[in-house]
């Protein structure tokens, strides 16, 4: 199992959401958004949505390209299969309500199978929503520093990550295109 090709960028989950899409696919998909919803991450073949529990903090997306994809750390909080297309061999990761986080190039163009898995994720929403209950009671400058500031009796991990892992396999109508980019038979 060889790591080809590694990405990473920091996001901000405007809305609870990042997305992970082929730099030619512009249109969003509603019903992939709205699963992912459920599932924290879902797609339609040419985009990813990633779900947060929350929409200020930033994650971190890595985006790992295996020539077979590992299986996901025991201690993840949970994976889920995917599979992306890109017919421009560049992903872009995409912030909704602030633009692209970034763009990493892939070796060709094809369809990228694996999974993504997930860590930090619920101590993050947690703290998040921590902060929302607890509101303190100085001046407002006080209050943003002192709301985002941990208790010092608790040690926070880094925050949430999201890792995208796809193998080089690919589905045998991408592997097999002519010059002229029509499937071969």
């Amino acid at each position: 199992m060889a790591l080809l090709a590694e990405y990473g960028c920091k996001a901000t989950p405007g809305r609870r959401v990042v997305e992970i899409y082929d730099a030619d696919a512009y249109l969003s998909d509603d019903d992939a958004m709205a699963a992912a919803r459920t599932q924290v991450v879902a797609g339609n073949g040419y985009h990813l949505y990633i779900q947060s529990l929350q929409p200020d903090i930033d994650v971190e997306v890595a985006i790992l390209l295996w020539d077979s994809p590992p299986s996901p750390p025991a201690d993840a909080e949970g994976s889920v299969p995917v599979s992306i297309e890109s017919k421009t061999a560049i992903l872009v990761v995409n912030q909704l309500e602030y633009g692209p986080a970034g763009e990493m190039p892939l070796p060709r163009s094809g369809v990228y199978t694996g999974h993504a898995w997930w860590e930090n994720r619920q101590v993050t929403g947690d703290y998040y929503q921590t902060t929302l209950d607890h509101p303190t009671d100085d001046t407002f400058e006080d209050h943003l520093t002192q709301a985002w500031t941990p208790p010092s009796d608790r040690t926070l991990r880094p925050g949430p990550r999201l890792q995208p892992c796809f193998g080089t396999q690919r589905r045998r109508r991408a592997v097999d295109l002519d010059a002229e980019g029509s499937g071969a038979s």
